[in-house]
Formats: C-alpha cells, structure tokens, sequence
C-alpha cells in the first residue's frame, strides 16, 4: 500500500495526535468511541474480519464444489447496498462475470433473467432480511423456476444474518443459507459472507482479499498509519465534497463501494462527507480529489482491493469520530423505507394523491417544489451541491448518466449521480441527513412492460415509484428544491434533456 499527495503534507498534528490516541481503542472494539448512543457496541467485527472470515472457507468451498458440479455458471446477485456494491468491485477486479440486480425497475428485472435458468445460481443477500428489494426480486426468481419446473432450492442460495424472518424461512422452505455475522454493518460488511459468497461462486481466491486486508491492518496502528493520515485529510482539507475517480485503477468500481461507505456513515446530524464519483480525472473540480493510480489528484491511494476494503472501512471508522457522529446507523434510510410502505398502502386502498405536473409535453412531465418548469432553470438553484437520481434501467437507459458532468460543467457545482432505489441505501443518507444544502434532480420513466410481485398487492413499477415518491416528499418536507422529470418516452425524453443542458 502506497499514499501520497500534497494533501498529506497540511495534516495538522493535533488531529493526527487524536487519532493516534484512538485507533489503538478501535483495535479493541471500544464501542464509547462514538458515544454512549451509537450502534458500535453491535457492529464492531468488521475489523477483525479479515483473519476471522476465515472460518468461512469451508463452506464457500463445498458451495463452489456444489455449483461446478451441477454447472451452475451463470451467478445473479440480488442486495442492495453493502450486500451489492463490494461483490460487484471484486467481480469486477479480477475480471469475473457477476450480475447484479439492485433495482426494482421492471425492465431491469427482466433484463436480469439468465438465458438458461438451469445453469443459474440467484444470490438473495439481506442483512435485515426484510429489504423489500430484495425480499421482491426472491419472490420473482421463486415463481420464476416454478414456471420453468425447476426447484428453486436447487438454484438459489441466501446470505442473511442468524434468525432474520429470511433465515427462518428459508432454512424451513429448504434453501441452503449462509449466515453472515451479526455485529458487521451492512456497509462494512466486504469481507464478511456478503461480499465472500458471491467472489467465491464466480471463482475468485478470497484467500488473497483476505491475506491483504490483514496484512494491512497491521499497519493501522503504526506511527504512519495510512487509515490516520487518511481520515485525517478527509476531515481538515474539505468540508463536505470528496470526488473520487478510479479509472484505469486495478480496482474497477472500488469509488461506487466508498461512495455508499462514506456517505452513509458520515452523513448525518447535518454533517458528513459527500463522495462524488467521476468517470474521469477532472481538471476542475470542487472540495478534494482522490484517485488510486498516479495523477493530479489531492491524495493518492495505490492498493489492492483487499487493502483498499479495510483501509477505507477504518478511515470511515477514524473520520466519523472527528466528525462526532454515529458510522453504524442510517436513520434517514429506514425514514425512506417507512414512506414507501405508506405509499403503497395507500395506491392499494385507492387514496394516494397523485401530484400535479408544472409542465408537460409529449415526452416528459416535469413536476417541482420550486417555481422552474425545465431543467436548465433548475441548474441555476443556489446550491452546494446537484444529485441526479435516475430511477430508471441501468443498462439500458445509460444515455442518462451523461447528465452529471453536463450539469456540474454549467453549474460549476459538484454533482453526483445514482441510479434509484440503489443510491438509497448509499447517498440517500447523506442527502436527507448532512447538510442540507443539495439541489435534487428525479428522472422516472414509464415502464412499458410490468411485472406483478408475486404474494404483493403491487407491481415492480408502483415499487419504484413508491421508493421515487416517498424519497422526493422526504427532501420536500426539508424545504430543499426538488425537481422530477417524469419520462413518458424514456428515448426521446432523455435526448431532450441532454440537448437543452448542451444548448443553454
């Protein structure tokens, strides 16, 4: 592991000195670190994980034995979050074929479907065990292989923790499920069975992961701790906005994982740090750039993905007590979740008013809790920052994405971008509880083909709409400035927004 940048260099010494003095208790799983009110005293283990996760390799071995042997080669990833985000970087890493679905949008729950079910693996990984995402997309993938008169028990594996309503249920239903431990966050949770089972089915030597993550964390509690010099730099340089960009890195993807670590562990209580990845090196930018292959960037983190895992779940552990707040809980996601309960029970009794467009054409609606009626309007909101929020078809409404650098070279703000419902359990946090100083753009689309949930009284497109909703009355109630373009033609409507941001 290699850190360097001129950043390192303007490190004030007393906070250096802090965090010296607290590593050492973080090492010993001090739960006090974040006060008497955090989650710590249950979410600890994550630091020692990589000599612990061990214990795993048994059963991560008779699992590959057990899919080579039925040529199970095609592996889907259902989670969100933690349970998504760490799998597909390893996968991604050492150039793996994982799919993940970490959407409730339709046609991307279609677009998921292996070719041929019978060499199909489904992973169903939830912490809580009651994601509706997830818990949606297990019910789908059940009626799935019973419409194809295949058992689901012979194609779908779970990972939950001990005694969750998954875990009873599946282990009753006939399911093989691996338990994950307890007291690891979800976010913190890379080298635990979330990210573990996954790499193992696609063929990746989790030994290396792990052999690196230990032979880092050694290093945590030197007189020149990277993870001290680290958080120590997230903390004194920048005051909220962090851009992260690892292309041409040897770890692909690794920005998306920090994005929802960071993110969601610091922003609370009005205050945090707010990752903003970029696809390239940017030579204007806004707060502090980090990138992990040499360049222009504030700070430099040359490691491999099993290094960059711990480093980076201790910097966040480091930068979160500065920051006096809890890394463990994520109030404002469960506050997102709740909503979207409430929508759907009310599209259900038939009692849901829906809003109002303030303008609207052929291909678009646009709805707004300010006085704009376009996008380009929009942009010019006093803002710190712009989230764009795309609840639409990753892989197939890419084009939208395009968006981000657009906006950001207009606006001269920093501007992040999401696919819904996945940035919910990553930035969704940070949006609704660090500074309220955001400016918020929510692209939905119809969806041409829906699909029934099966045992639910709605539908994946009333899902994602529920999630869009519920996410957008949540900032609302905020008094921060919200715009949603809703896309009757999602083609036509994604051209026209990406040509009035050119033009004006």
């Amino acid at each position: 592991m290699k850190i360097s940048g001129p950043v390192l260099d303007r490190n004030k010494p007393e906070i250096i000195a802090k965090l010296a003095a607290i590593a050492p208790r973080i090492a010993k799983k001090d739960p006090n670190i974040w006060g008497v009110k955090s989650e710590a005293a249950t979410r600890l283990d994550w630091i020692d994980l990589p000599t612990r996760s061990r214990d795993l390799l048994p059963q991560l071995d008779a699992l590959s034995a057990w899919a080579r042997s039925n040529k199970l080669t095609h592996i889907l990833l259902c989670g969100m979050g933690g349970s998504s985000l760490a799998p597909e970087v390893i996968a991604a890493t050492y150039k793996k074929e994982l799919t993940v679905l970490d959407s409730t949008d339709p046609a991307q729950i279609s677009n998921s479907i292996p070719k041929n079910l019978n060499e199909a693996v489904i992973v169903i990984a939830s912490k809580s065990g009651g994601t509706i995402e997830t818990q949606s997309q297990f019910k789908f993938y059940q009626k799935i292989f019973l419409d194809s008169n295949l058992n689901p028990t012979d194609h779908i594996v779970i990972i939950t923790d001990p005694a969750t309503v998954l875990d009873k249920s599946a282990r009753s239903g006939g399911f093989r499920v691996i338990n994950a431990d307890p007291n690891v966050g979800g976010r913190f949770s890379a080298l635990s069975a979330f990210g573990l089972v996954p790499a193992a089915l696609v063929g990746v030597d989790i030994s290396i992961l792990l052999d690196d993550a230990e032979k880092a964390s050694r290093k945590f509690l030197s007189e020149d701790s990277p993870a001290i010099s680290i958080a120590a730099a997230l903390f004194s340089a920048t005051d909220q906005i962090i851009s992260f960009c690892d292309k041409n890195s040897n770890t692909p993807g690794l920005s998306d994982w920090i994005e929802q670590l960071v993110a969601e562990s610091t922003g609370k209580d009005q205050t945090g740090r707010l990752p903003v990845v970029i696809d390239e090196p940017a030579k204007e930018h806004t707060g502090l750039s980090v990138g992990f292959v040499k360049g222009d960037f504030d700070l430099v983190i040359e490691a491999s993905l099993g290094e960059q895992f711990i480093l980076w779940e201790w910097v966040t552990a480091l930068l979160c007590h500065l920051l006096d707040v809890d890394p463990f809980n994520q109030p404002n996601v469960t506050e997102a979740k709740d909503r979207t309960a409430k929508i759907l029970l009310d599209l259900d009794k038939g009692s849901f008013i829906f809003p109002k467009p303030t303008y609207e054409d052929a291909d678009l609606a646009i709805y707004s809790n300010t006085s704009v009626k376009s996008l380009t309007d929009f942009v010019k909101t006093p803002a710190t920052y712009f989230a764009v929020m795309a609840y639409l078809t990753r892989g197939s409404d890419d084009e939208i994405a395009k968006l981000q650098p657009l906006i950001f070279s207009k606006s001269k703000r920093a501007t992040t971008f999401g696919w819904g419902p996945r940035f919910l359990h990553s930035t969704g946090q940070f949006h609704k509880g660090g500074q309220q100083n955001g400016a918020f753009i929510q692209i939905t689309g119809e969806s041409k083909d829906d699909i029934k949930i099966p045992g639910e009284n709605y539908s994946f497109s009333q899902l994602i709409m529920a999630q869009a909703l519920g996410d957008a009355a949540a900032l609302s109630e905020r008094n921060l400035p919200l715009i949603r373009i809703h896309l009757k033609n999602r083609k036509e409507g994604i051209a026209k927004l990406l040509a009035e941001i050119k033009k004006n």
